[in-house]
């Protein structure tokens, strides 16, 4: 596997290459990248794919010891990573953590042509959910992330409400699990990781006022949930009216795809899917998010859409069924 250097250290990665346009998919806490494998191996064909295996605790390589990987760190080290390669026009897709939203906020979404928000972390919603909280209660008891992850050895336990069990419909195969959990099960620096970023929830106030800020962002967004979630419901989005600010014009026309940005709250089964560049996916094909879903759904979705209708409201919502 590919790694780069970064300011905080070594990070993995893997990148389909050709000539496509990127797609950059980012994972959560205690996973790596394969939670996009079905994605990637669906688009690979037509897309430039890059799956960094961010510093959350299923990392293999351990950071610098003096690393910031605070939530704003790890904001700035996605940054960091999109400008060491060198990726442009970047189609961001982000499950589980919030951090892809982030580089909005942070001022650093120069290289960002879109953003895919699929069941993470948003608004106040940090950390979301009982599974989020127990981890962030884990981070501030000294060697509570070790005490917090070693019964995860026993497998049965991955499925508890306070673990993985509300945050995916289906569990997670086990050698896959296996995989994101040993690192943080058999290293003391890559707790020390973990517990850096789970530590690090701002107050609710700096995190709303993170939200406003990306108003600024002025390329296509999609939001997609499951409404079977319990851990950050659908309810978090009602109609995008907390999101209805970020949009200053209408939406697009079919003739002017890229007018401004806009949100789709769920692709619906009419929509013509699109990916970077605008260029038009087979109908046929439909994209699975993966077993591990914070919204508790592993099925087959339109991730990526160019809805070509007007709507009354800038943010177009589609229904969840």
């Amino acid at each position: 596997m590919p790694d780069v250097r970064l300011s905080a250290g070594t990070i993995e990665y893997e990148d389909t290459g050709g000539s496509g346009p990127v797609v950059v998919f980012l994972h959560g806490l205690a996973m790596n990248g394969s939670l996009w494998r079905h994605v990637v191996a669906e688009l690979r064909p037509e897309y430039r794919c890059v799956v960094p295996t961010l510093p959350l605790g299923g990392h293999r390589r351990p950071m610098r010891p003096e690393a910031d990987l605070s939530l704003p760190g790890q904001v700035r080290l996605v940054a960091e990573f999109l400008e060491r390669l060198d990726l442009r026009d970047v189609t961001l897709v982000g499950n589980d953590w919030g951090g892809a939203q982030l580089l909005v906020s942070e001022g650093r979404d120069e290289r960002l042509g879109r953003l895919v928000l699929v069941a993470c972390e948003a608004f106040d919603n940090y950390p979301p959910g009982l599974p989020g909280r127990a981890v962030t209660l884990a981070a501030r008891v000294p060697g509570g992330i070790n005490a917090a992850f070693q019964p995860l050895r026993i497998r049965a336990l991955r499925r508890l409400p306070f673990t993985w069990g509300w945050m995916s419909k289906r569990p997670v195969p086990d050698e896959v699990m296996d995989a994101w959990l040993r690192p943080v099960l058999t290293r003391r620096e890559i707790r020390r990781d973990l517990r850096k970023y789970a530590g690090s929830a701002p107050p609710k106030g700096v995190l709303l006022e993170w939200t406003g800020r990306l108003r600024a962002f002025e390329g296509e967004v999609l939001v997609v949930w499951a409404p079977e979630d319990r851990a950050s419901t659908a309810e978090g989005w009602p109609g995008c009216s907390r999101m209805g600010g970020w949009s200053r014009s209408p939406t697009p026309t079919p003739s002017s795809p890229r007018t401004s940005p806009r949100c789709s709250q769920r692709t619906s089964a009419s929509s013509s899917p699109t990916a970077t560049g605008g260029d038009p996916l087979p109908r046929r094909q439909t994209r699975r998010l993966g077993e591990r879903s914070r919204h508790g759904e592993r099925a087959r979705r339109r991730v990526w859409t160019n809805d070509g209708t007007t709507s009354s409201s800038p943010w177009r919502t589609l229904p969840a069924g």
